[in-house]
């Protein structure tokens, strides 16, 4: 290995509407495909790589405030799976090992979750990708990446975004905001700036994990991220 990693073993933080291409729902095959090239180059470096995968191209069952909220989120779980599975056959396809593991028992399609097991994966150099969320309701794909990462002992959590970092406000919408290249948790929290849901953020804090918020759509952020260049935006604990 010729490059110096900054973070060894990372915390892939993706939207399920990263997988959906221009087509802005359902999956797109052909990007899952170029995600996967991507993420494969940089296992190759000797990163340990996990993935949480949101379902947001299937399902965001909360704006319906008629459908139980623990049905709604059950039925987003399943979305995160179809992607987490997409997500699993790519890998095969551009040949990087890998395993799926979800939340939710579901022994017919993938491994349920177990930590050691997931542990195993990474040690031996397969990326692992979770589906399912936490496996309980009421808790975001935010919360479950950083529940993951506390538990897999990850370096950082990346959050993969349509955008190149965070802004004081919406850069799509105003163009005067300020982008943030540096913040404390508490600042997130205390400013409510939307970087991860409240909870996510915490547990971020509260285990000492930097979230690093980048733009997965340009090619090459991701390695940049991991050997330590400066992309995106770094989340921290006062110094």
């Amino acid at each position: 290995m010729d490059m110096e990693l900054k973070y060894k073993r990372i915390l892939l933080k993706l939207s399920g509407e990263s997988l959906a291409g221009s087509k802005g729902t359902g999956i797109d095959f052909e990007r899952v495909l170029e995600v996967c090239r991507e993420i494969k180059d940089v296992a190759g470096l000797g990163v340990e790589i996990a993935i949480v995968v949101g379902g947001g191209n299937f399902w965001r069952g909360r704006s319906n405030k008629h459908m139980d909220a623990c049905t709604s989120d059950y039925i987003g779980m399943l979305g995160t799976t179809m992607n987490a599975l997409a997500i699993g056959d790519a890998f095969k396809q551009v040949g990087q090992e890998v395993r799926v593991q979800t939340g939710v028992e579901m022994r017919q399609i993938a491994e349920f979750y177990i930590k050691d097991r997931a542990t195993r994966h990474l040690d031996k150099g397969r990326v692992v990708v979770f589906g399912c969320g936490t496996g309980s309701p009421f808790f975001s794909t935010d919360t479950a990446a950083a529940l993951r990462a506390a538990e897999i002992g990850a370096d950082a959590v990346l959050k993969a975004t349509n955008v190149d970092a965070i802004y004081d406000k919406d850069p799509k919408k105003y163009d005067d905001a300020k982008r943030i290249d540096d913040i404390t948790y508490l600042q997130v929290l205390n400013k409510k700036i939307n970087v991860m849901d409240t909870t996510a953020t915490s547990l971020c804090m509260n285990n000492d994990i930097p979230i690093i918020v980048f733009d997965i759509n340009t090619e090459g952020n991701l390695k940049k991220v991991v050997t330590g260049k400066k992309i995106g935006t770094v989340v921290h604990n006062e110094e």
